[in-house]
């Protein structure tokens, strides 16, 4: 499956940034919200609330349960969810599209801008 969240479920997802290394996924969701099936790449998962989500794959599902402020590593997989909780959803996935390159000649030092 290829199916890209931000496509599958727009009012869900929104693209924050995006160039040749990452893509940045903004996601809001209310309480029943669900998505559509989709795929991520290897991301790293950034809470910005609380929030109670049941995710499901191939006839498979887990309840999880995050507080605001985790950072979670979230291994390349396809799958639907749905808020069960009773409170909204904020978070940011931080999409990786390939391996760091270490030590670039030139690099700018601190944050860039994309």
């Amino acid at each position: 499956m290829t199916a890209d969240p931000a496509e599958t479920n727009p009012e869900l997802y929104r693209v924050v940034l995006e160039n040749d290394r990452v893509r940045v996924l903004e996601y809001r969701d209310r309480p029943g919200d669900r998505t559509a099936p989709h795929w991520h790449p290897d991301t790293v998962m950034v809470t910005l609330s609380s929030f109670s989500r049941r995710i499901s794959a191939g006839g498979r599902e887990v309840r999880v349960d995050l507080s605001a402020g985790e950072a979670r590593w979230v291994a390349a997989q396809e799958h639907a969810g749905e808020n069960v909780g009773d409170t909204p959803t904020h978070a940011f996935f931080v999409e990786l599209k390939e391996p760091g390159r270490a030590n670039v000649p030139g690099a700018a030092l601190g944050p860039g801008e994309s």
